[in-house]
């Protein structure tokens, strides 16, 4: 199919242009004019589109007659970012296209997550200084989630546990909610986490669902295997 992916020359970006590559899927990558350069491995095989990722008129250029569009929800600055380009992707990606969000396990469809006092501590104090600083806004990953939820689009939101460089361990377990035990381990191969993202395309069970991964062979993973 061909596919967008939507913040293409970050780590994770990257890692799925990889794998949709190696499914032969048609990429379009979407990445700020600045951070093109960091494309130039897949310059040859796939359609570069520069331009923010929340500008309307970028994104309906990269996603047109695309089946499926994978988005990094950023959440750069305090100018809503995330929401922007979410909003975008919703407004422009075609009728019927899968869209797959990625995000942190601090997002909550249903309120029925769990988490742990560091994850809170986290989400409580960082947040805010991070917002101070003008650096990022984890509230508006949360408006630009909200979006998506509320939309009739065939979407997925992948959130993530803490990410770390690796060799592939192979697909996550995941769980529809924080706070099941399969996800203490709360870490997950990069690699892996953008692999679940581009196997999710075609995974029609994972439509308007929210999971929560994290490393196959992590302890948490392997000791509640039965459970998965």
């Amino acid at each position: 199919m061909k596919v967008c992916v939507v913040g293409a020359s970050g780590k994770l970006g990257q890692y799925m242009i990889r794998h949709a590559l190696d499914r032969g899927h048609d990429v379009v990558g979407v990445c700020r004019e600045q951070s093109v350069p960091k494309l130039d491995a897949f310059r040859d095989r796939i359609t570069i589109v520069p331009g923010p990722t929340d500008d309307p008129a970028v994104i309906a250029r990269a996603v047109a007659g695309c089946a499926g569009v994978l988005v990094v929800l950023v959440p750069r600055g305090v100018h809503g970012y995330a929401s922007g380009t979410a909003q975008a992707v919703l407004d422009h990606a075609p009728a019927g296209a899968r869209l797959i969000f990625s995000c942190g396990w601090h997002i909550t469809r249903d309120g029925q997550d769990v988490y742990s006092w560091k994850l809170r501590a986290l989400v409580r104090i960082a947040g805010p200084l991070a917002r101070l600083a003008r650096f990022a806004d984890l509230d508006d990953q949360v408006e630009a989630c909200r979006r998506v939820f509320d939309s009739d689009t065939r979407w997925t939101v992948v959130r993530g546990s803490d990410l770390e460089e690796g060799e592939s361990e192979g697909p996550p377990v995941w769980s529809r909610h924080v706070g099941d035990p399969v996800l203490a381990s709360n870490r997950t191969r990069r690699v892996d986490f953008a692999l679940f993202m581009v196997d999710a395309l075609e995974n029609d069970e994972l439509v308007h669902e929210t999971p929560a991964i994290v490393g196959r062979r992590t302890p948490s993973a392997l000791a509640h295997a039965d459970t998965t």
